[in-house]
C-alpha cells in the first residue's frame, strides 16, 4: 500500500513541553494526532525533512539511536533536558541514500546527527511513546525549489515500502513579524497556498510552488525559505496526488495563519 506524504507546520520551539504553548497549539496537536489515525497503515518508519537541518551536501541521519539537538533559545531550563528516544532506522537511511544518489545528488550518511525540534516536537504528540522509527533528511543549503522537488521525486518509491515522508516546516515563518501587523501578509500568503495546492492541476501546482516567490507577500511570509522548502520535497514525492488541507489555524502569535497539507 502506498502511503501519503505530508507537509506540516510544526509549531514553535519545544511547544509540547510547555503548557501555555501547548494550549496555543492545541489545534495543531489535534491535527497531528488525527494524522496518525488516518494513515492507511502504520508506517515502518518516518523520513522527516526538517527546516532546521541544512547541509551543502545532502545527508541522511543514520544512527540507530539518535541523540537530541536543542536548537532553540530562551526557553525554560527543562526544555533543554527533554528526551525523545525514538529509534533510528539505518536500513531506511541507506535505502533513501540509494534513491537520492540514483537521482544524481551526492549524499552522506550522518551517524552523529540528533533529532532537532522540527522533528521531535511534532513527533512527541504524534507518537508519544517514541515507538516509531524516525530518520531525518537534510535540506540542501542552496534551498533551490527545483532541486528539492526533484529530491522528493527520487524518494517517492519509499512510499510503497511503508515509509511515511513528512516535510516539517511552517507555512508562515517570519519571526520578526508578529501581532496584528502579521495578519494581512499571513492570510494573503496562506490564501495563495491553499488555492495553489488544492485547486490547481498537478502540473500547474508544481510550477506555481517552484515559483513561490511570485506569490502575494512571499518574501514577507518567508524572508528565508528554509521552512517552506520541506513542502517541495513532500509535494515532489506525491506530485500527481490529490492535496488536502489537514490543519489550519489563525491568530497564532497574535497574527499568524498556519496550515498543513496531505498529498496522496
Amino acid at each position: 500500500m502506498m502511503l501519503p506524504t505530508y507537509f506540516i507546520s510544526h509549531g514553535g520551539g519545544p511547544w509540547p513541553y510547555i503548557a501555555d504553548m501547548r494550549a496555543m497549539f492545541s489545534n495543531l496537536e489535534a491535527s497531528l494526532v488525527r494524522m496518525t489515525q488516518e494513515l492507511p497503515e502504520r508506517p515502518k518508519a518516518i523520513l522527516m525533512i526538517s527546516g532546521h537541518w541544512e547541509r551543502k551536501t545532502l545527508a541522511v541521519q543514520s544512527s540507530p539511536a539518535p541523540g537530541m539537538e536543542y536548537d532553540y533559545y530562551g526557553f525554560p531550563t527543562h526544555t533543554y533536558e527533554v528526551k525523545y528516544q525514538a529509534p533510528g532506522a539505518p536500513d531506511v537511511a541507506k535505502r533513501a541514500a540509494e534513491f537520492i544518489k540514483s537521482a544524481g545528488f551526492p549524499v552522506d550518511l550522518d551517524d552523529k546527527k540528533g533529532f532537532d525540534h522540527g522533528a521531535f516536537a511534532p513527533m512527541a504528540v504524534m507518537y508519544p511513546k517514541a515507538d516509531m522509527p524516525l530518520i531525518q533528511l537534510s535540506l540542501k543549503s542552496n534551498l533551490n525549489p527545483e532541486e528539492h522537488m526533484a529530491l522528493g521525486r527520487a524518494l517517492a518509491p519509499l512510499r510503497e515500502e511503508g515509509i511515511l515522508i513528512v516535510g516539517s516546516g511552517l507555512s508562515f515563518h517570519n519571526l520578526g513579524l508578529r501581532g496584528p501587523q502579521a495578519i494581512k501578509p499571513s492570510n494573503g500568503f496562506d490564501a495563495w497556498l491553499q488555492e495553489t495546492l488544492l485547486e490547481s492541476t498537478p502540473a500547474e501546482r508544481s510550477a506555481s510552488i517552484v515559483g513561490w516567490e511570485k506569490a502575494p507577500y512571499a518574501r514577507i511570509a518567508h524572508p528565508r525559505e528554509d521552512h517552506l522548502i520541506p513542502l517541495m520535497v513532500a509535494l515532489g514525492a506525491a506530485e500527481k496526488g490529490e492535496a488536502s488541507c489537514v490543519y489550519h489555524d489563525e491568530g497564532l502569535l497574535g497574527g499568524w495563519t498556519a496550515s498543513s497539507f496531505r498529498f496522496d
